[in-house]
């Protein structure tokens, strides 16, 4: 039975259905036969605007509340370290978005069943508003200067 999200982590989950979008789009760019570059520009795009300031708000904020040392927490850091060089990959443009359409799908899975849980379970009311206070109800607004997905 899924537990219902604390609204100290909601904004955050709001971040991984955008990313969730991003791998559809990945995915719909290449079954429709776009160049790899022009959804690796909106990627680029997306991973500078958006992944690289939510993995350092989970990291800083929401991964403390368990400590370095637990499983979820390596797990989710190790992750994060293999988005981050397909993110930034240059040489294997195709390869690196196809993984990322893969991983960053299951990466946002596990976070939302398994590592969300774990903190929303362990963290002090203190932690959840700290984390809560990091990440403030903005609305996303996303980059349409080349809507390849439509």
């Amino acid at each position: 039975m899924a537990i219902k999200r604390h609204l100290a982590l909601q904004e955050y989950s709001k971040d991984h259905h955008q990313a969730l979008l991003l791998c559809w789009k990945i995915q719909v760019g290449f079954s429709k036969g776009i160049a790899a570059e022009r959804i690796k520009a909106y990627s680029d795009w997306f991973y500078e605007n958006h992944i690289l300031e939510h993995f350092q708000k989970e990291e800083k904020y929401m991964f403390p509340v368990l400590g370095s040392e637990h499983k979820l927490i390596v797990q989710a850091l190790e992750e994060h370290k293999i988005l981050l060089a397909l993110f930034t990959d240059t040489a294997q443009i195709e390869d690196s978005l196809k993984q990322i359409q893969t991983l960053l799908k299951a990466h946002i899975r596990f976070e939302e069943q398994i590592l969300f849980n774990e903190i929303q379970s362990a963290a002090t009311p203190q932690e959840l508003e700290k984390i809560a206070q990091f990440h403030k109800d903005e609305k996303y607004v996303d980059n349409l200067n080349d809507v390849f997905w439509k």
